[in-house]
């Protein structure tokens, strides 16, 4: 047990950050949570032209080389983040994260 403490920071015990309080991490978070960045999601089109970008619509369904059992990469601001699997949500396209990165 006394190894065990040993590991956690000073700075860490005086925060409380030791005890993994979800309200001190989202105090922490506060001042970036409003930030923009830009997420997204990498599915390689092949033979995908910009006739055929001109000429999505709502409900338009694109035809991808990716296997529906593959994860696909997510990227904040082109950083790999996690790894994630296409789903239907109230008729929708989503991704559920499978896995951080």
């Amino acid at each position: 047990m006394a190894a065990a403490e040993a590991a956690i920071s000073p700075a860490a015990k005086e925060s409380g950050r030791e005890n993994g309080d979800p309200r001190l991490d989202e105090a922490r978070w506060r001042p970036v949570l409003r930030l923009s960045c830009r997420l997204t999601v990498d599915v390689p089109l092949p033979g995908f032209k910009v006739k055929d970008l001109l000429e999505l619509r709502a409900g338009s369904v694109i035809t991808t080389g990716w296997r529906v059992n593959r994860n696909i990469p997510v990227r904040v601001n082109g950083t790999l983040i996690a790894w994630g699997e296409f789903e239907g949500a109230k008729g929708r396209l989503a991704v559920r994260v499978t896995d951080l990165a």
